[in-house]
């Protein structure tokens, strides 16, 4: 029997699933809040993210163009997003990759590029953008000495903001059924919210386009001043934010911007993930927490939207990592206990770094050189017996040579005070306030670290 592929339901690509991501009632995060929110989740398109939308604009223009011709490399600077959206349409294509990253982005973003057989580069995030070592400047680099290849340029191509004119902006509206008074987005080349905003405001000029702005960004302050900030400040939320200005961005259709905080946004990410079963990045997490702040201005039948740009799949390591959550100073209790601040710690340095009573002063010495610590908890059965200070037994070396092959037991001070774990941090700097320089943290019964006035203080400044 011949097969009759008109009766069967397919794609004839995955470029072709591009787009029409649904929009989601948010019932948890919104409750008591006046009016209607939804969120735009733009994780259903095939590679994750919103920037899909642009990949596929900005290389068939560049084909029409007679820029890229068959067998070329495709260039681009990218925080990740905008370069999987890119390899996509590359590997159907039969395009080369090369994409720049700052090395802030996450892991998972490396080898998800890498997955689709794009060459990756990681350059430095902290450097002004105009430096020859800055990700888009690398990739101006690459372009100029790679043959038959293009430079996608999403920060100046006019086909980002165009791709969200001709898709985001009219899908909004037809889900809305042109019923929505606010759009809320974050920033980052600007290409979503001047195309989408665009679009929007063509329909009824009186939708408020909202920007959402991490932290440390410029794009709101130049939004209302025009000028640039004196002091730049790094921030962790990936994808969004700027130390310069995009020429993707349009802020004649902007209203409004908002800021949010690194903390804000990757709380708020965890939480559309956990109360809504949406499953989300942290820039998802700068929208939907600017959104709340916008909130106070709702009426009772207004209806908000907010795009969340990605998913949270890529930030594992991260957003969604306790550890580097609690290392970076997020992801804090209501009540700050030692064990709280000991697995704030870094974690090559939570480890128990202990000897018992018979190890030699010779060995402590190595101990105290190999771990970069000034002081060793003597521990004998599992109970603290004592401690060892690096001045003290370099000081009784000099004095007699004899002690190096000598078991600590003889040189040992008294041993640390025990704090529970379950204790506030106050009982601990109670301790460090006196005579004792650290304390050894029991948990079951059994001594599991070390907190010295330095780590304390550390936390403190964190």
């Amino acid at each position: 029997m011949l097969t009759d592929l008109k009766k069967i339901k397919y794609h004839e690509t995955i470029i072709d699933t591009l787009g029409n991501t649904p929009l989601v009632k948010l019932n948890k995060i919104t409750r008591g809040y006046k009016g209607h929110y939804f969120a735009k989740v733009e994780s259903f398109n095939p590679g994750g993210s919103v920037k899909d939308r642009i990949g596929l604009e900005i290389i068939e223009e560049a084909e029409r163009e007679g820029r890229l011709r068959p067998g070329g490399t495709i260039v681009e600077a990218t925080s990740g997003n905008t370069g999987l959206g890119l390899a996509i349409v590359a590997a159907i294509k039969g395009y080369k990759t090369v994409f720049t990253m700052p090395d802030k982005m996450s892991i998972e973003k490396i080898r998800l590029l890498r997955a689709f057989g794009a060459e990756v580069i990681v350059t430095p995030t902290a450097v002004p953008h105009d430096s020859p070592e800055s990700y888009t400047e690398v990739a101006k680099r690459i372009v100029r000495e790679t043959p038959n290849s293009i430079l996608a340029n999403q920060y100046f191509n006019p086909k980002n903001p165009e791709a969200h004119y001709k898709t985001t902006g009219p899908e909004i509206w037809e889900q809305t059924g042109g019923q929505i008074d606010y759009f809320i987005c974050s920033v980052g080349t600007g290409g979503t919210i001047s195309g989408a905003g665009k679009f929007l405001k063509e329909k009824n000029p009186n939708i408020k386009v909202v920007g959402i702005d991490p932290k440390g960004s410029i794009l709101r302050e130049y939004f209302y001043t025009k000028s640039y900030p004196h002091v730049l400040k790094t921030y962790k939320v990936e994808g969004i934010g700027q130390d310069w200005i995009p020429g993707t961005m349009n802020f004649e259709v902007v209203d409004d911007m908002v800021e949010a905080t690194d903390k804000e946004s990757f709380l708020m990410a965890r939480r559309l993930t956990r109360e809504e079963g949406i499953f989300v990045g942290g820039s998802c997490g700068t929208a939907m927490a600017g959104a709340l702040k916008y909130a106070d201005r709702m009426k009772d039948n207004d209806v908000m939207v907010i795009l969340l740009p990605d998913t949270g799949e890529r930030y594992l390591s991260k957003i969604y990592n306790d550890d580097w959550m609690r290392e970076n100073g997020f992801l804090i209790p209501d009540r700050i206990t030692a064990r709280y601040v000991l697995q704030s710690k870094a974690k090559n340095v939570q480890q128990l770094i202990a000897i018992d009573p018979t190890t030699t002063v010779r060995k402590a010495l190595d101990l105290f050189k190999e771990n970069d610590v000034s002081q060793l908890p003597v521990v004998e059965k599992g109970k603290p017996v004592g401690t060892v200070i690096d001045n003290a037994l370099m000081s009784a070396v000099l004095d007699d040579r004899s002690h190096l092959d000598q078991s600590v037991s003889k040189l040992m001070e008294p041993a640390f005070p025990v704090v529970g774990a379950a204790a506030p941090i106050e009982h601990v700097i109670d301790f460090l306030k006196k005579k004792d320089s650290a304390v050894l943290i029991e948990e079951d019964h059994k001594i599991v670290g070390i907190l010295t006035r330095y780590d304390v203080i550390e936390y403190m400044a964190r």
